[in-house]
Order: structure tokens, then sequence, then C-alpha cells
């Protein structure tokens, strides 16, 4: 694993400290790596909505699955 070092503004740093103790987050690293996790997440669910085609494909997969024209897949 490899470390990195972040500096941030005293407010911003205590906005953090405060939504660590009310969500129950015991470190700031924690905290750090669960919200990159969650923006990565977020813009991979943007860039798949912003693709019409996988959105059109996914939307016919769907009413196909509902028709019963094919199962649905369990992963």
């Amino acid at each position: 694993m490899e470390s990195i070092s972040l500096k941030l503004e005293r407010n911003f740093l205590e906005a953090i400290k405060k939504i660590m103790k009310k969500h129950n987050y015991i470190t700031k690293t924690e905290f750090i790596r669960e919200s990159i996790r969650d923006k990565i997440r977020s813009l991979e669910e943007k860039e798949i909505l912003g693709d019409k085609n996988i959105m059109s494909q996914i939307a016919l997969s769907e009413k196909n699955i509902k028709k019963g024209k094919i199962k649905e897949f369990k992963y």
C-alpha cells in the first residue's frame, strides 16, 4: 500500500471531523478512503449513464426479461 500526504485547511478539517463523529468513523484514513471510493463510483456511473448506447441496451434487456424472452442473469 502506498502512502500519500494531504494538506487541508483547518475549517475543512473541522467539518470532516464533525461528519466523522456524526457517522461513527474511527479514523480520517477510513473516512477519506470511503469518500474516494464513493467519488470513483459516482464518476463511473456518470460515464455509464452518459453512454446512451449502453443505456438503450440495458433498457432493451430489461424489457426482454420482463417479457420472458430471456432469463435474468444471476451473478
